[in-house]
């Protein structure tokens, strides 16, 4: 067995010898939108501190514990808290918690994050549908020896985000007034918010969104099964004429003022799994 796989394996153990149940559906919940876990009725809760081999998050806005419980009437494994390369974690690092779940029994993953508006229609607020991404600015999870365990050597990559789950989202949304923006989502590495360069530049390879996450636990989750659905807060607007500065708590209230429809899409999608 791998350094990887024992790694796993040791950290799945202790999990399981705290939670016994399982849940086939898992969540990643981004920066100010770690309120949704407290619509999860919870059974069970583990500071990442005391997980095994886990990072832990260093982040405003991400509060740093697994879940384990129940939302719209469905068990689920919920990441309070994610990990950024920018953080000085490797990619495998990063996707780590995505392959816990695997090895824990998810097999839909539901991820959320903040991102930067790239298209000139986006608008503060907005809620994106990512239906595919660019990851060429950051580095791929899967780099190294393969884990033939978790996945083949070269994953396929031509559907990333579930189109099933997509359309289900879009009834919901449709079902409860809620308008919906879809787009492509470019990963980058942060921590730095981007120039206006190179905001034209994702515009131009076809970008509507930009963040410093997601695309490497979607390439782990992809890699080991699973299906993925994902959606980003547009919490600033990257190409604009005015003057003006991004911040992280702009963007954190940006977040956590579209906070209540992203919720009831999320409890609405999982109650329909």
């Amino acid at each position: 067995m791998s350094e990887t796989m024992q790694q796993l394996q040791e950290t799945v153990d202790f999990i399981h010898g705290l939670v016994s149940k399982e849940a086939s559906i898992g969540i990643i919940l981004g920066s100010g939108l770690g309120n949704l876990s407290n619509d999860i009725v919870s059974e069970k809760e583990i500071s990442y501190n005391d997980i095994p081999h886990f990072p832990v998050s260093t982040v405003e806005g991400h509060k740093g514990r697994l879940i384990f419980g129940e939302l719209g009437g469905k068990k689920v494994w919920v990441m309070a808290g994610r990990f950024h390369y920018y953080e000085g974690y490797t990619p495998q690092q990063v996707a780590y918690p995505v392959r816990v779940m695997r090895l824990l029994g998810v097999k839909t993953l539901l991820l959320s994050n903040a991102a930067g508006g790239v298209n000139k229609d986006f608008k503060i607020g907005d809620l994106m549908v990512i239906n595919d991404h660019i990851s060429l600015f950051t580095r791929n999870p899967l780099l190294g020896k393969n884990e033939d365990k978790l996945g083949t050597r070269f994953p396929d990559m031509s559907e990333p985000y579930s189109k099933a789950l997509i359309s289900k989202v879009q009834k919901i949304a449709k079902d409860n007034h809620i308008e919906l923006k879809q787009g492509v989502y470019t990963g980058v590495t942060g921590p730095t918010f981007e120039t206006r360069a190179e905001y034209k530049l994702i515009h131009i390879l076809g970008g509507d969104a930009v963040g410093m996450s997601t695309v490497q636990e979607t390439i782990a989750a992809i890699h080991s099964g699973m299906q993925v659905f994902a959606m980003s807060v547009i919490t600033d607007i990257g190409i604009r004429e005015e003057e003006n500065t991004i911040t992280h708590e702009e963007v954190l209230q940006a977040a956590k003022d579209a906070e209540p429809k992203l919720t009831l899409l999320f409890t609405e999608l999982v109650r329909s799994l």
